[in-house]
């Protein structure tokens, strides 16, 4: 039954078509794996068992009675809390919204029904999704699996621990600022985030709407553009939905399998993010331009480009990200939905209950973030800060338009460092700020953004993730180059990265070896 879960999803969609496994006994062994490692991972604040049980049943009687079903049909899938689901609770990692379960799906969980995965529960997220480490989470940090000392990325660093401690073959999660690449760097995963309005957010608990974007964590480019194939398209009940004809990109992911995949492949290593900087680790550094040259190796044409603006993205988006989170975070006002407490003393009023409410419910990064917001949005000053703020995104989009005038992809680092410890910097928010300096950019121009590892830093023996970035609408593309850069990593390592459990005896043989990518 262990065997089972460390199988990619494409495999044990496989043995599922085939009828080599069921799709009850695929999710009793994530169930079992979950029971035995989540209590020191911590990356699930609710699991299903019950219900994943009953409806891997009926996918297997359907099965069973000769009907056509989905290529991820039976494969158990982990969602993160950021999403509403009907059925489980919907905290978004906040004690405000404890206990409570909404009335209707999220788009892309309805999807996942109609496609018959298997939800298996709901992992845990820094509150809001405001965070880079999971430790803002108001139900206890989750723990990466490769050093439970260490953090798993945030805000989405449930699901990415999730998948790789091997709880879950496939997760759902939401990236802001790189709340999916930035955990999948530090985990060894692999994390997307589509197009902005690729995916619907219909029914994602709202951050920052100009911003946020739902995607698939895997172990695998196929698997996420298996998954993505499943929770992709247009949403009309989403303002700001795409009404596209987006192509496969599972197919586009195996056409990266070919040989030559990567020839005459122009790839942009963007100057100001490339690693060189304040901020960036040495393995980081290294494992990065040994990736470099392997696309070189295999074809590509590297070329230097420059996005200048590129150096206030971070600035830029602490303004703008909170501006939006204060507006939409104002429903949480004690009435509609969620936790009311009283005053301790006098008049019990809507505004004193409110005010009440919010200083119990919300944790101190949200609270951060909020004021920032509003001061940002006050008279007198929206123009100098929210204002400018916006003037600096449309010059990152110009940015990232002449950067793929001379490049059919961009490559950078998708974090800065390898997991940090908990505790290390969750009282410094400006150094936990600084997690997200290579992913910002991506959101803030609404392009899309793969995360792959690439190997293990040999300070540490943690992975080590690259990121790569397309135009917009062009998410195929990243899934086609992933997929070939993929392959040619593994080829040289002789296995996936996350093929063993994640231990520290793994993370050294890793580092130890000579010339290991």
């Amino acid at each position: 039954m262990d065997d089972l879960t460390r199988l990619t999803a494409a495999d044990l969609a496989q043995k599922l078509s085939a009828s080599e496994v069921s799709s009850e006994e695929a999710t009793r062994a994530h169930l079992e794996r979950i029971a035995s490692v989540d209590p020191d991972v911590h990356a699930f604040l609710h699991v299903a068992s019950e219900r994943a049980i009953e409806t891997a049943k009926a996918v297997d009687a359907r099965r069973a009675s000769g009907e056509t079903l989905g290529p991820l049909a039976g494969v158990p899938v982990a969602i993160k809390d950021v999403l509403c689901t009907q059925d489980m609770p919907s905290t978004s990692g906040s004690k405000i919204l404890e206990g409570w379960v909404p009335p209707y799906d999220a788009t892309v969980v309805r999807k996942l029904r109609e496609a018959e995965l298997i939800p298996l529960g709901k992992t845990n997220m820094d509150e809001f999704a405001m965070g880079s480490s999971t430790e803002h989470s108001a139900f206890g940090p989750t723990h990466n699996p490769w050093d439970l000392e260490r953090i798993p990325g945030g805000s989405g660093g449930g699901s990415a621990a999730a998948v790789a401690a091997f709880e879950a073959p496939l997760a759902l999660g939401s990236d802001t600022g790189g709340s999916i690449r930035q955990p999948a760097a530090v985990t060894g995963s692999v994390g997307v985030k589509p197009t902005y309005g690729g995916v619907s957010r219909y029914g994602a608990i709202a951050l920052a709407s100009s911003l946020d974007q739902v995607g698939p964590v895997t172990r695998s480019v196929l698997d996420a553009g298996l998954l993505h194939d499943v929770i992709g398209g247009h949403d009309p009940r989403d303002s700001t939905s795409i009404d596209h004809e987006w192509p496969s990109m599972a197919d586009a992911a195996r056409a990266g399998l070919r040989d030559n995949a990567l020839k005459g492949l122009r790839v942009g290593v963007v100057k100001e993010i490339a690693g060189d900087g304040e901020g960036f680790q040495a393995g980081v550094k290294q494992r990065f331009d040994e990736t470099v040259r392997l696309l070189t190796a295999a074809g590509a044409e590297v070329v230097e480009v420059s996005a200048p603006s590129f150096e206030y993205a971070v600035a830029a988006y602490y303004l703008i990200l909170p501006a939006e989170a204060s507006s939409n975070l104002a429903r949480f006002d004690s009435v509609r939905f969620g936790m009311r407490v009283n005053p301790v003393s006098g008049p019990v009023t809507s505004e004193r209950v409110m005010a009440a409410t919010r200083d119990a419910g919300f944790g101190a990064e949200v609270k951060r973030r909020i004021i920032l917001g509003t001061y940002a949005l006050s008279a007198g000053y929206y123009d100098a800060y929210y204002g400018s703020a916006q003037k600096v995104r449309t010059l990152i989009q110009r940015d990232f338009a002449a950067a793929f005038e001379q490049a059919d992809v961009l490559i950078s680092p998708a974090a800065p460092t390898t997991a940090f410890k908990i505790g290390e910097k969750v009282n410094d928010p400006l150094a936990m700020y600084l997690n997200d300096i290579t992913t910002i950019p991506a959101n803030l121009a609404g392009v899309p953004g793969l995360a792959l590892p690439v190997g293990l830093a040999p300070e540490d023996g943690l992975p080590v993730g690259v990121q790569l970035m397309a135009p917009a609408h062009e998410d195929a593309r990243l899934y086609t180059v992933g997929a070939a850069l993929e392959q040619l990593l593994e080829a040289g390592w002789g296995h996936p990265l996350l093929q063993s459990a994640p231990s520290l005896a793994q993370s050294e043989m890793f580092a130890s070896e000579e010339g290991a990518v």
